[in-house]
């Protein structure tokens, strides 16, 4: 498993340029490098945006393929076929039910628990991931992950015949280690949460010829996120919303979200307005989220403790980013508790029949909190992102969602059964209302 090389031909234009330093803008060939050598920030894909301008139109994204490559003139690739599984193009749902509860007129949920080929919106950007590894001449990728990047990473490179080992924390959901053996990649399971899990691969991307996709390749692999900001613009008629809420973990896909609608209004394909951005995190692991409460502009990392572990990241690489984006879009960055996300994934499962895990119950939770604080006008067209899916995390659930009905292949036995279920409701809504 070593770096090949490069065999790939290409007559498609590529359009980004560089990548420069977040802090000071010292500029990078576009290799396998993702830090500044000299004030440690993270690195950013840097484009030609008069060629972008000239070379997209809203009918040739219209008339490209239904997944993410649509958007390919805004993404880091350059050969003329990318790693196309049909990631993208996820469903934009008006809520009706949800935003009636919640008091809302204009609700969407962006819902990537649909996502191919893995169910979360990690889809997108090792999609973007892969291509970039593939065409620098990497034959092994690697992650570090809490779940569903390492369903990605196993499940794109088996498609693209790449070799493939991730890294994630021991003590994972079932569903997330199960949902990315079947793939057939090498896994480590490390004794560690995901920070120390972090820190062991960049280590090892340091002493092995290997594509991490979150580590050496990280610069490219986050603009797969911007997808979610072009599709949801798209979806809603080549039109920005007014407010998104969005779960936070390393801050990459908040940041990436506004940076995609920003190169859509650049280029021309929508017109500028406002958006409020805000964030959700889990109490048991909200760094971000304190750090705005408390109104630094520094994030303290913490030691995660909270059902939501896709999310749990106590040392978020761009949480700072993230935060400023908060701050000077008038959003908001919140945190709720393992019993309040609980409550968020039953809310959107009974309400809109999605059931997500718990990244998203996280989201709906703040949601619901920022509509409580009155941190939501009811006329805004507000985006929620929906980012992976319920069936990874059935263990948050389990113990919350009652039992089956169990009676005799008799009719007598189901009348007194559906007698005993309405009495438990009535009893149920008499609790509420109290």
């Amino acid at each position: 498993m070593t770096q090949a090389t490069n065999t790939l031909t290409s007559t498609f234009t590529p359009t980004f340029t560089k990548l420069i330093s977040k802090e000071g803008g010292k500029e990078y060939p576009l290799k396998a490098i993702n830090i500044c050598e000299e004030t440690f920030a993270p690195l950013e894909v840097a484009y030609d945006y008069d060629l972008i301008r000239r070379l997209v139109s809203r009918e040739s994204i219209q008339a490209g393929p239904n997944s993410i490559w649509r958007y390919r003139a805004f993404l880091p690739v350059e050969s003329e076929n990318p790693i196309d599984v049909g990631t993208g193009m996820t469903p934009l749902v008006k809520s009706n039910r949800l935003a009636r509860r919640l008091g809302l007129k204009n609700l969407y949920i962006k819902n990537d628990a649909v996502n191919m080929p893995t169910l979360s919106f990690k889809d997108r950007v090792v999609s973007v991931a892969l291509t970039r590894a593939r065409e620098l001449g990497f034959t092994t990728v690697s992650c570090a992950s809490t779940g569903n990047l390492a369903n990605s990473t196993a499940a794109i490179a088996a498609h693209a015949g790449l070799d493939c080992c991730v890294f994630i924390p021991a003590d994972l959901e079932a569903g997330k280690i199960l949902g990315t053996l079947i793939y057939n990649p090498t896994v480590m399971a490390v004794k560690g949460n995901y920070d120390q899990v972090n820190r062991l691969c960049c280590e090892v991307a340091n002493t092995h010829e290997w594509g991490f996709v979150n580590i050496n390749l990280r610069a490219y692999y986050s603009e797969g996120s911007k997808t979610l900001g072009f599709e949801v613009a798209e979806q809603l008629g080549w039109k920005l919303p007014d407010h998104i809420v969005a779960p936070l973990a390393s801050g990459s896909l908040f940041t990436k979200i506004h940076k995609g609608f920003q190169e859509f209004v650049k280029v021309g394909l929508v017109e500028d307005k406002p958006v409020r951005f805000s964030g959700a995190q889990a109490e048991g692991c909200s760094p971000i989220a304190q750090a705005f409460r408390e109104g630094r502009d520094f994030i303290s990392p913490v030691k995660p403790n909270t059902v939501a572990k896709s999310i749990a990241i106590g040392n978020p690489a761009d949480g700072v980013y993230a935060l400023d984006i908060a701050r000077k879009t008038g959003g908001n960055i919140e945190s709720v508790t393992d019993k309040e996300i609980i409550e968020g994934i039953k809310l959107l499962a009974e309400t809109e029949g999605i059931f997500t895990e718990t990244a998203g119950g996280t989201t709906i939770a703040v949601l619901k909190k920022l509509v409580e604080d009155k941190k939501i006008d009811p006329d805004e067209t507000t985006v929620v992102y929906i980012t992976g899916n319920g069936l990874k995390t059935q263990e948050a659930v389990q113990g919350y969602i009652g039992e089956p009905l169990l009676i005799e292949p008799k009719l007598d036995s189901f009348e007194r059964a559906l007698e005993r279920s309405r009495t438990l409701e009535r009893l149920e809504w008499q609790q509420v209302l109290v």
